[in-house]
């Protein structure tokens, strides 16, 4: 995600990672593009989301993490955010690259509007990211 996100900087930078459906296991990592090509906004191309999405139901998939990144404010929802955050399960993800020499990650969870922040634990890997029975 923070390479996604310094890759596309000036623009914000968008994706997903999916993961078994109602597992809250992020297993899979989907670089979107930003149809928008925008510093200050992101939206998922409309096509190539639809094929997500299918390609997600079809592998009994959700999108655990939704993520995108701000390009010269901090790690933390606007007010735009808020208002487009529809998927109500999964944790939303938010890069921060106004510093070139550092990145600030933070994660929260949205629903009906309620802005939760919550911890970010980094790992390597999950044991059973191969076989997720």
């Amino acid at each position: 995600m923070v390479a996604h996100a310094r890759a596309d900087h000036p623009d914000e930078a968008c994706g997903i990672i999916a993961g078994p459906e109602g597992s809250d296991r992020p297993l899979r990592h989907v670089p979107m593009i930003n149809a928008e090509r925008s510093p200050t906004f992101y939206r998922f191309d409309s096509g190539e989301q639809l094929r997500l999405w299918r390609a997600m139901e079809a592998a009994d998939e959700a999108p655990v993490v939704i993520y995108h990144s701000h390009t010269a404010t901090e790690a933390y929802p606007s007010r735009t955010d808020v208002s487009f955050a529809s998927e109500p399960d999964a944790h939303y993800v938010l890069i921060s690259t106004r510093d070139p020499e550092a990145h600030e990650l933070r994660s929260y969870r949205i629903v009906d509007g309620v802005v939760t922040e919550e911890p970010v634990d980094v790992v390597p890997s999950y044991p059973y990211a191969q076989n997720p029975n």
